[in-house]
Parts: structure tokens; C-alpha cells; sequence
């Protein structure tokens, strides 16, 4: 384990034990750390990724630390609403509890294409994959006392608007545009996930974060020329606003990320969160859609 990560664990985290906590795309990159540093302090952690082989590698390589929880493997395509059904019903009959769900995995700016069920690729996985699957598992968290819902939002959030007519590529693709949609959706999905919540007495804590500038896999469809002139933080300090948002003193509608100027590197504190975000009317429209299209009602 990296010793700066392990110092960070050591002052930072205190004991996980007894926790499950689910990780979407915690093979790789930030999600692999989280995933790492929980199950370090005690959690049992599923870490939910498409590719067996690379899910199964990332399973041993975290065992390999010296853990003091444990660690599993789970395999859900995001892209698929029906691989989302059918994994959350697998959960439901392995495992009894769901104290953490990490929206984690997600993809940016890729070619143009589209998922299974016909949304745009980056809309589709970012959010409505995860709308699905925090709805199949809402119930689970809400028997779980002191749950939390985490979803990976990120800067690029900022001056991003939810355009209803091109949600499944009706328009010329545009791969900042669509990345920029997908995170804004997830900040208000967050959001509103916690309002619901806190009007029903449901419990269930939703809260964001974002990672700044993390050199991840994220990146393999970027510039290389770009990429070579931004300064990027290791995926371990990327990581880190995601801890604070699964362990720390937290209230629904937080959104955590680094510190340092234009919050694109440096160490976990509380975010700022664009207006467009905060558009109520915004955020029942988009509950309205993922509801319909998923066909996921939350109980």
C-alpha cells in the first residue's frame, strides 16, 4: 500500500467493522482505493465492476494488503438495465445489510455510442445505471441504521444544464457536453435522493463528492497533448473525498471534494455546488425520467 494512503488511513479512518459497503467500479482507480481503505479498517466490501477478469484481480490484490475486513467480487454492466436488475437481486439473496452504496464507476468522454437501452452512453452508465441500482437497493438501506448513499459527481458539473430533448443522442454528439449532462444529473439525483429521504424519515444519508484532477483510466479517451500540460493527483489522494463522504460527520447533501484551488487537487473539504444543480423543478423532471425509463419506483 502506498505509505502516504497508509498514513492518511491511520489518522483519518477509524474502524469500519461490521459495515457492507457496496463499490461500483472498484477494480480500478479511485473506486480500488476506497475499496482498499475500507476493507482495510474492518468493512466488508463488494466491489461491482462488468469485467470478471479484472474485478477477480483487483479482489486479490486487495486480500494480498493484509485487510482486516474482507472482500468480494460482484459483476454488474451498468449500460444494462436488466444486468443491474439481476445483479441487485443476487445481492439481496448473499447479503442481509447495506450500510454504504458508492456510486463510483462511471465513464468520460468516450466515442459515441449507447447503452443497451438506447440513452447516450455517459447518461446512461453515470446516471441511470446508478439510478437503477440505488432504487433496487433503496430498501436494503433504509433497514440498514446510519446508511449512506455516496455518488461521484465532479467539477465539470459546473455550467452544465439537463437538456430533456437529448437524452439519447437525438443531437450531434458532443462528448464534453454529455459528460458534463451525466455529472450534473448525478449531483441532482444526490440531492434530491436526500430530500426524498429526509421527508419520509427514511434515514438514508445521500451525499456527493468528486475527485478534482485524478490521473484514473478515465482519462484514456483524452488528448494525450491535453493531458500532458494538466497536473493530475494520484488515484489514492482522488480517493480520499470519497472516505470522508462514506465515514466522516456528514448530512445528506454534501459534496466533498480537494481543497486546493478550483478544487482540482488537494485534500478532502466541503465543495461548492453549482446553481444549476439546485433547480427544483430540474430535479423532479430527472426523478420523474429515471423513474420511468427504469421502471424503478423507490419504496
Amino acid at each position: 500500500m502506498n505509505s502516504d494512503l497508509k498514513h492518511w488511513i491511520n489518522a483519518n479512518l477509524q474502524s469500519q467493522k461490521g459495515k457492507t459497503i457496496l463499490v461500483t467500479g472498484g477494480n480500478s482507480g479511485i473506486g480500488y482505493y476506497a475499496a482498499l481503505a475500507l476493507a482495510k479498517v474492518g468493512a466488508d466490501v463488494i466491489i461491482a465492476g462488468r469485467n470478471a477478469k479484472r474485478v477477480d484481480q483487483a479482489v486479490r490484490d486487495i486480500k494480498a494488503e493484509g485487510i482486516e475486513g474482507s472482500i468480494n467480487a460482484g459483476i454488474v454492466d451498468l449500460a444494462s438495465l436488466k444486468s443491474v436488475q439481476e445483479y441487485a437481486e443476487q445481492f439481496r439473496t448473499k447479503y442481509s445489510r447495506l450500510d454504504v452504496l458508492i456510486n463510483n464507476a462511471g465513464v468520460m468522454m468516450p466515442p459515441e455510442g449507447a447503452t443497451e437501452d438506447g440513452f447516450e452512453s455517459q447518461f446512461g452508465i453515470n446516471f441511470i445505471g446508478h439510478f437503477a441500482l440505488t432504487g433496487r437497493l433503496y430498501d436494503m438501506l433504509k433497514s440498514t441504521p446510519g446508511s449512506r448513499v455516496v455518488t461521484l459527481s465532479s467539477i465539470a458539473h459546473r455550467g452544465a444544464q439537463i437538456d430533456f430533448d437529448n437524452l439519447r443522442l437525438e443531437k450531434p454528439y458532443d462528448t464534453r457536453r454529455e459528460y458534463y449532462q451525466s455529472k450534473l444529473a448525478d449531483i441532482i439525483f444526490t440531492l434530491e435522493l436526500g430530500r426524498r429521504s429526509d421527508a419520509k424519515g427514511d434515514g438514508v444519508l445521500s451525499v456527493a463528492c468528486h475527485p478534482g484532477f485524478t490521473k484514473t483510466e478515465l482519462q484514456r479517451h483524452l488528448d494525450p497533448e491535453i493531458l500532458g500540460k494538466m497536473t493530475f493527483m494520484e488515484a489514492w489522494q482522488g480517493a480520499l473525498p470519497t472516505l470522508v463522504a462514506v465515514t466522516g460527520h456528514v448530512k445528506s447533501g454534501d459534496y466533498f471534494g480537494p481543497d486546493g484551488p478550483g478544487e482540482m487537487g488537494g485534500f478532502p473539504a466541503l465543495g461548492v455546488i453549482d446553481g444549476a444543480a439546485l433547480d427544483a423543478a430540474v430535479a423532479d423532471r430527472l426523478w420523474a425520467v429515471g423513474e420511468d425509463v427504469t421502471g424503478v419506483v423507490f419504496p
